[in-house]
């Protein structure tokens, strides 16, 4: 009987401490987390300036003899996680219309008056078919907006540059690149 009372005793007594040492397992855990970031710098859809058109039209005497201004909101929508640039150039020396030619310099591209969110110094630049700073060191961001001008002024509409050609549609292409600094 003494042996019964021992291992009923042992075994109330391993039962007991075997509770204890349940609740006395750990209650947390820990996990590493890691964020990897990548630099990027993008022109993002929504840009107008991504397959869209900018139409002048000449087609009175006063047309010719003022400045034409289009307006173009959010022509670029740039996210970059580094300060940039963005730089203008066309796609050739001149607008073309068959063997017909007008040059590029008759445009120039500025930043609206109501510019958007991309903030950086903007400058006004006479189109080339070489690269031009068009904003410089502009402050890291996500979606910046830049709502842009194209104006032909009426010192070149009014000039042999456009005066005196055939009649038609000239076209030229003209690309922006934005440039992490």
């Amino acid at each position: 009987m003494k042996k019964q009372i021992a291992i009923a005793a042992l075994t109330i007594g391993a039962f007991v401490l075997g509770t204890n040492t349940i609740q006395a397992q750990n209650t947390t855990a820990t996990t590493t987390v890691n964020i990897t970031l990548n630099d990027v710098i993008s022109i993002d859809a929504g840009s107008t300036a991504i397959g869209n058109t900018v139409d002048f039209n000449y087609a009175t005497a006063a047309d010719y003899n003022s400045d034409q201004t289009i307006t173009k909101a959010n022509s670029l929508k740039v996210t970059s996680t580094k300060n940039f640039n963005v730089k203008v150039k066309a796609g050739g020396a001149n607008f073309m219309n068959g063997t017909n030619l007008i040059p590029v310099n008759v445009l120039t591209i500025k930043a609206s008056a109501a510019a958007g969110t991309m903030g950086g110094t903007k400058n006004a630049v006479v189109l080339s078919a070489a690269d031009q700073t068009l904003v410089a060191n502009a402050p890291l961001g996500s979606a910046l907006t830049l709502n842009l001008d194209y104006t032909i002024p009426a010192a070149k509409s009014s000039s042999s540059d456009i005066l005196g050609k055939p009649a038609g549609t000239y076209t030229q292409t003209v690309t922006y690149t934005a440039t992490a600094l």
